[in-house]
């Protein structure tokens, strides 16, 4: 018998008197030491199975059919059983870190409170374990990080946390809903090799929920194709890989970001420059909070951007790269040559750097997270108008429609809210409030990350329009190597607050001098 059985599943949500099924006859299994993958994009019903297994959908869901975990049925289990299971035989890594986190708790208690619920340890065994789990999921020094809230962790080490923390109790079926999403390349394969190495040592099953089709080829066994919340193809991950029969799947599989930008005209004026910038935080110690170090987040970074033109920066989480987008923006304390438009920014005061605000804008890497929920689309969109003043003589929302249709979205939809958007819409949104104020420099702080690939290819497409059309300068940060090279005329290696190496797209790919550089490429596949 399998470890798990989902059999003819089906989930329907009631709001409003309405019924929508999310799910419409699912079934498989997840036998010990097997890893099966659930594909497909935003919607198609991955999530809500994996939820539905251990019935975490709340009151409003209505759930058929049946789901097995050591012949013991989920679907109508009382609690006590439920609260047995969860966390403990079955857990969960979820697809957003700072959601799942409790900000107001440190690392430790957040990890050692499993570890004192599941398996009564304490004291020096506690502390020793969750060590234990921080240096196996990557975390550099992590008795240093002990202490550390999740606000105080770069997004790839909060998903690294969460990873320890669903690993802690060592249960027989984890379920990984996007867990690699906000990982960079390196730290992406060893997370991939920790759960393979725990699935062959311990006998775990794993399901694996990913729109990453790299990350399916490279761990799952078998492979389950969703799409509007039904399985459409399953098979041996060669056989999917090497034939799929569907046409979705066959879509799925050709969904990759290609091509290159429009070549840098040549007088285009550089935009924005930094000259040995550096950016160190202090370390301080004591009752008297005296410096006792530093945190080299930036040292001696230096870049020059032109209209038109994009510099991709990578390397790993917490290696610099957002810091160094901050520090250019005169968001954070930073010392070294900055100059922006030919423009010494470094010593500007407030009044004048703010007008300057609308020409630098930035795209964050949660397209959700960054949209206030309580602001219609035209309301975020318009924000910065009204500030800054841009095109006083027409219309606010005339301004919005036009920005809206230009980067793919409906004009019609304004007046609508973030949630009632998909995940690639929202970030459409995000780059339209950038986009209405017609800035010179744009930052991208890893805006396909949490997309779908058939939606990556869209967005990029959408990014180098909008470059070429209006001569954008982009800064383009991003841990996914494949998006970088369709992206960037120019790439920058940051390791650990360091330049590694820099040098056109063509050279940092096809013929790369750093043996750091070397191995992100060989990460990446």
């Amino acid at each position: 018998m399998a470890l798990m059985q989902v059999k003819n599943l089906t989930v329907a949500f009631q709001q409003d008197g309405v019924s929508t099924q999310a799910v419409k006859g699912v079934s498989f299994t997840v036998d010990r030491g097997e890893t099966v993958a659930l594909v497909g994009e935003s919607g198609s019903g991955k999530s809500v199975t994996a939820l539905s297994t251990v019935s975490l959908l709340g009151e409003s869901a209505t759930v058929g059919g049946s789901v097995t975990y050591d012949g013991q049925e989920m679907v109508t289990a009382d609690e006590k059983l439920l609260r047995k299971v969860r966390g403990n035989d079955i857990s969960f890594i979820f697809q957003e870190p700072m959601t799942s986190l409790n900000p107001l708790h440190t690392l430790y208690k957040q990890l050692a409170e499993s570890l004192t619920l599941h398996q009564g340890l304490t004291g020096d065994a506690v502390r020793a374990r969750i060590i234990e789990l921080l240096t196996k999921v990557g975390i550099r020094d992590p008795e240093s990080r002990l202490d550390s809230y999740p606000h105080q962790l770069s997004g790839g080490q909060r998903q690294r946390v969460m990873i320890a923390m669903a690993l802690a109790n060592r249960p027989d079926i984890l379920i990984a809903d996007e867990p690699t999403t906000a990982l960079d390349v390196t730290i992406q394969a060893q997370i991939l090799e920790l759960l393979a190495e725990l699935k062959a040592s311990e006998g775990m099953g794993l399901l694996f929920i990913t729109h990453d089709l790299g990350v399916v080829r490279r761990i799952a066994d078998r492979v389950c194709v969703m799409k509007d919340g039904e399985i459409v193809e399953t098979g041996p991950t060669a056989d999917i890989f090497t034939n799929p029969r569907h046409p979705y799947t066959q879509m799925l599989l050709a969904a990759e970001p290609s091509g290159s930008p429009a070549p840098v005209p040549d007088q285009a004026p550089e935009i924005a420059r930094t000259d040995h910038l550096r950016v160190w935080f202090p370390i301080q110690r004591g009752l008297l909070k005296r410096t006792v170090g530093h945190v080299k987040a930036v040292n001696d970074a230096t870049i020059s951007v032109r209209a038109g033109e994009t510099l991709g920066i990578v390397g790993e989480s917490g290696s610099g790269k957002t810091t160094l987008a901050l520090a250019l923006m005169r968001l954070i304390a930073s010392q070294g040559v900055m100059s922006f438009d030919g423009q010494d920014i470094r010593q500007l005061p407030t009044r004048e750097l703010r007008r300057l605000r609308k020409d630098m804008q930035i795209v964050f890497q949660d397209p959700f997270g960054s949209l206030s929920p309580r602001m219609t689309c035209e309301q975020i969109i318009s924000e910065g108008l009204a500030i800054h003043k841009v095109d006083p003589q027409r219309a606010p929302r005339d301004l919005v429609a036009e920005v809206m249709a230009e980067t793919g979205l409906d004009p019609a939809a304004m007046d609508r809210y973030p949630h009632e958007f998909s995940g690639g819409q929202r970030q459409r949104i995000a780059i339209a409030r950038a986009m209405v104020l017609r800035p010179k420099l744009l930052v991208l702080d890893e805006p396909t990350s949490a997309l779908d690939m058939t939606v990556q290819v869209q967005i990029v497409d959408l990014l180098r329009d909008l470059q070429a059309k209006h001569g954008l300068a982009y800064l383009f940060i991003s841990h996914d190597l494949k998006v970088v090279r369709a992206m960037s005329h120019k790439i920058m290696v940051m390791r650990a607050g360091d330049v590694v190496e820099a040098g056109s797209a063509e050279q940092i790919f096809d013929a790369p001098q750093a043996g750091y550089t070397r191995e992100l490429l060989a990460s990446a596949g």
